[in-house]
């Protein structure tokens, strides 16, 4: 769609035709005024010296016919010289400058006012038909006064003045006309197709295709960037290359990720049989050997009621562990909160109330640090006191008889409450740092644990949002961070 907020500039055309035209006018304007006010001022001058002709002239035969004819008879011969495109009026002159004789339009002798006829003069009237010029020339009796009308001049030289006018505009016009084709021909043009070839190889184009016509300048930048544009489809189809390289290591990469990931299925898959085989395999193999005594016979009261007994054991043993693997199993399927938020404080209390009568509490000293007006959290009451208990009492079976220190810490970390149950034992072995929440991995001996325990609390927990993990740097000891989410008061 085309941008309607653009603004439309001038083409290179028009901007070069309006800066030549600029140019033109400021060229011509000032000549054109130059010669109309050249041809008034010659005209003006040439009348002049006209006028003073005329004027010498008119009273030379003035001075002659006064020497053979009387005063009043020299009205015929002045009035001989009037006309309208000649002489307005003519005077004569006495020594006093008093008018002896006047002819023709006597109002602009009247303006001309005293004159001396000693000299000779040359003076500018307007008079009620239009300008003047009024010549006084000395002659032996006085002087003669000849008024010439100047407006006609003035007309005479409009048309000079318009046709200069149109002869500047013609040739400003025929410049402007020969510049627009020559900028066409020697710029445009090529510019154009310029323009039309990088549209090409915009839109597919394997090579730029440049005019060799026009100035130097233009083929020379056509070549530049014909070499540009190879340049970069070199360096486009490299790109490609490089773009088909990673996407067949990223297919690669994901085929061997995905066969890693079934791989880790798999080990996940026979860890969890075989530690399920080697959980469950030892009581009922206890089981079958006490079967095996009591079916031989022999045996007194008392000694069928122990079998019975410790294969009721082994039975229970083999309902935990499989109850254990049920809750493993059962929290990841959850995906939805609790109905009730759970309380931390009253979960830590009934944690303490549970594991202080336990024979493995009895050497070991454990603290709470928990604030009672922390918010709710996702993870319901009861959920939290089998979380906690699990790991209160993991900590208390790594410290063996010699006892130690056991701390539950909560503090609220903006929308979420994070708890930390920490001791002062020997730690997570190195080796089973990564694995500690994964199902049967445990460093108990055999028949003291399942390794089922923190695989549930990592259920328990990521089923309600939250998360569990192993401070792996605290030292001495270890520390499990556990982090929930608040719902709200």
């Amino acid at each position: 769609m085309w941008d309607t907020c653009r603004p439309v500039r001038p083409g290179l055309r028009l901007q070069i035709l309006l800066l030549l035209g600029g140019l033109l006018l400021a060229a011509f304007l000032p000549l054109f005024f130059a010669v109309s006010t050249y041809a008034r001022f010659t005209l003006r001058e040439v009348r002049a010296t006209s006028a003073r002709a005329l004027g010498r002239a008119i009273a030379g035969q003035v001075a002659e016919a006064r020497a053979r004819r009387p005063g009043d008879d020299l009205v015929p011969l002045l009035g001989s010289h009037l006309g309208p495109a000649g002489v307005e009026a003519i005077a004569l002159l006495d020594s006093s400058g008093v008018p002896v004789t006047r002819v023709g339009n006597v109002d602009a002798l009247d303006l001309l006012g005293p004159v001396d006829p000693r000299h000779e003069a040359l003076r500018h009237l307007s008079t009620p038909h239009g300008s003047a010029l009024a010549v006084v020339v000395p002659d032996p009796r006085g002087a003669v006064v000849a008024v010439l009308r100047t407006d006609e001049e003035s007309t005479r030289v409009e048309p000079l003045v318009r046709l200069s006018g149109l002869y500047m505009g013609l040739v400003a016009l025929g410049l402007l006309i020969l510049s627009y084709f020559a900028l066409t021909r020697l710029i445009v043009w090529p510019l154009d197709e310029l323009s039309r070839a990088a549209e090409r190889v915009a839109s597919g184009a394997r090579r730029l295709e440049v005019p060799r016509t026009g100035s130097r300048e233009l083929v020379e930048l056509g070549e530049s960037l014909q070499v540009m544009t190879e340049r970069l489809i070199s360096e486009e189809q490299a790109l490609r290359a490089k773009i088909d390289e990673v996407e067949r290591a990223t297919d690669s990469l994901r085929k061997t990720q995905d066969r890693l990931v079934r791989s880790e299925h798999l080990a996940s898959v026979g860890r969890l049989a075989a530690g399920l085989a080697h959980e469950v395999g030892n009581p009922i193999a206890a089981i079958i050997g006490m079967q095996d005594l009591l079916l031989e016979g022999g045996s007194s009261e008392a000694e069928v009621r122990d079998f019975l007994l410790r294969m009721r054991r082994e039975t229970e043993r083999i309902n935990n562990i499989l109850r254990d693997l049920l809750d493993f199993a059962r929290p990841a399927s959850k995906t939805l909160a609790p109905a009730e938020p759970g309380n931390l404080s009253v979960a830590v209390d009934d944690t303490v109330a549970l594991v202080t009568p336990q024979k493995s509490m009895r050497e070991v000293v454990l603290a709470t640090d928990v604030p009672p007006d922390l918010p709710r959290v996702s993870l319901s009451r009861e959920h939290l006191v089998q979380v906690l208990l699990n790991l209160v009492l993991n900590a208390a079976g790594a410290f063996g008889e010699g006892g130690g220190h056991i701390t539950i810490r909560a503090e609220q970390a903006g929308s979420s409450v994070r708890i930390a149950v920490e001791d002062d034992g020997p730690g997570v072995a190195e080796e089973v740092r990564g694995r500690i929440f994964e199902p049967f991995v445990t460093t108990k001996e055999v028949g003291k644990g399942t390794g089922l325990g923190l695989a549930v609390c990592r259920g328990l927990v990521e089923a309600a949002g939250g998360t569990i993990t192993l401070d792996a740097t605290h030292a001495p000891g270890a520390r499990f961070l556990i982090d929930l989410p608040s719902p709200g008061p």
